[in-house]
C-alpha cells in the first residue's frame, strides 16, 4: 500500500467498534465520502471451517446505510427489538414512497385495438 492509498484510507475511515459474538464478529464502521458525507457500514464476518483442506475463511455480509435513513432505521430496529424482547407486535406508519405513483394510470392508458 503507497502514501496516497494510506491516506485516502485514514480519510475515509472515521470510526469503528468490532463486537464478537461466538462465529460471527460484527463491524460497525463510520466513513466518510469525499464530500465529507459520512455513512456507516454493518458487516457480519462469520468464520468458517473447510473441512478438505482444514484451513478457516470468513463470510462477509455488509450494509451500507446513509444519513437520509438512520431514523428510518433506527426507529424500525428499536420497534423489532422491543417486538423480540415482550411480543407486542409494533405498528409501522404507511410509507409514502413516488415509486409506482401514476404506473395505474399508464396501464389503463393503453389500448388494444
Amino acid at each position: 500500500m503507497d502514501l496516497g492509498e494510506t491516506r485516502e484510507r485514514e480519510r475515509e475511515e472515521v470510526f469503528s467498534k468490532a463486537i464478537k459474538a461466538g462465529k460471527r464478529t460484527y463491524f460497525f464502521d463510520v466513513k466518510e465520502t469525499r464530500q465529507g458525507e459520512r455513512y456507516l457500514t454493518i458487516t457480519e464476518s462469520k468464520r468458517k471451517f473447510n473441512n478438505e483442506d482444514g484451513t478457516f475463511s470468513y463470510e462477509k455480509h455488509k450494509i451500507f446505510l446513509y444519513k437520509e435513513d438512520y431514523a428510518k432505521f433506527q426507529d424500525a430496529l428499536g420497534k423489532i427489538i422491543n417486538f423480540i424482547e415482550t411480543g407486542v407486535e409494533p405498528v409501522f406508519e404507511e410509507e409514502s414512497s413516488n415509486e409506482g405513483e401514476g404506473f395505474e394510470k399508464k396501464i389503463d392508458d393503453i389500448v388494444f385495438d
